[in-house]
């Protein structure tokens, strides 16, 4: 336990096999205690990865998106009465290293929801981060905060931890259908502010690798758009 909190720490994946054990050797087992690796039906053996380095694997057994594999996740951490869910990329991207920076706003109380943000870092060294998602991630805050009561510097960051108990509030309906792909990220941090818990930010790394090593499952018209699409929805009232 850390900071008297069973912490969970949850990698969604969709074929990584040659990310996923890096992502799992660099997570720190003294702050965490299980590391969940759900499964969003890879054909390239990533689940047998993921269990020979130790991790307890769920199995999607087809694709049905990020938002709907952190779902699963967030469920498993429900059930076994952890106290603290930590969702991280499953490509290597994010540093697990920087888990308990998430991690201690909630053990001092002063957030439910700890977003990581890489522009709050004071380092702008993404790694081969495309130019289009720089300008995205810049932009996304801006809009994010004509709809939310929260000011954020990173509203698309994956890298975040949730206090489990607010993840048991049925208000936040995170099981609707439509939030199966990247809208439940940006969906959780809205319904979160709106509901009255606490969110906060920390300063968190992420690096983005060489192109030719996959830098990115996110296509650049639709998977934008899905990161738009709870902005407008909810913006309008047309979800809730």
């Amino acid at each position: 336990m850390y900071r008297d909190l069973r912490v969970l720490a949850i990698a969604p994946v969709l074929d990584e096999r040659l990310k996923i054990g890096q992502v799992i050797e660099r997570v720190p087992m003294d702050v965490v205690d299980e590391m969940l690796v759900v499964d969003d039906g890879s054909t390239d053996g990533s689940q047998d990865v993921a269990r020979s380095k130790g991790a307890a694997v769920i199995e999607l057994g087809e694709t049905l998106g990020v938002g709907a594999a952190i779902r699963r996740g967030y469920q498993y951490a429900i059930d076994e009465q952890f106290d603290v869910a930590v969702v991280m990329a499953g490509n290597n991207k994010d540093s697990p290293e920087e888990i308990p920076m998430l991690i201690d706003p909630i053990a001092s109380e002063e957030a439910d929801l700890v977003q990581g943000s890489r522009w709050l870092s004071g380092s702008e060294d993404f790694g081969e981060m495309p130019a289009y998602r720089r300008m995205a991630t810049r932009l996304h805050p801006a809009l994010f905060r004509l709809i939310s009561p929260v000011r954020l510097t990173d509203t698309t960051n994956g890298f975040r931890a949730a206090r489990v108990d607010m993840l048991k509030d049925d208000r936040l309906r995170l099981d609707q259908d439509w939030l199966d792909e990247y809208e439940l990220e940006v969906y959780l941090l809205y319904k979160a502010a709106k509901l009255g818990y606490k969110v906060t930010e920390v300063p968190v790394t992420k690096r983005y690798p060489p192109k030719e090593l996959g830098q990115t499952k996110m296509k650049p018209i639709t998977g934008w758009w899905s990161i738009l699409r709870p902005l407008v929805l909810l913006g309008l009232g047309l979800k809730k």
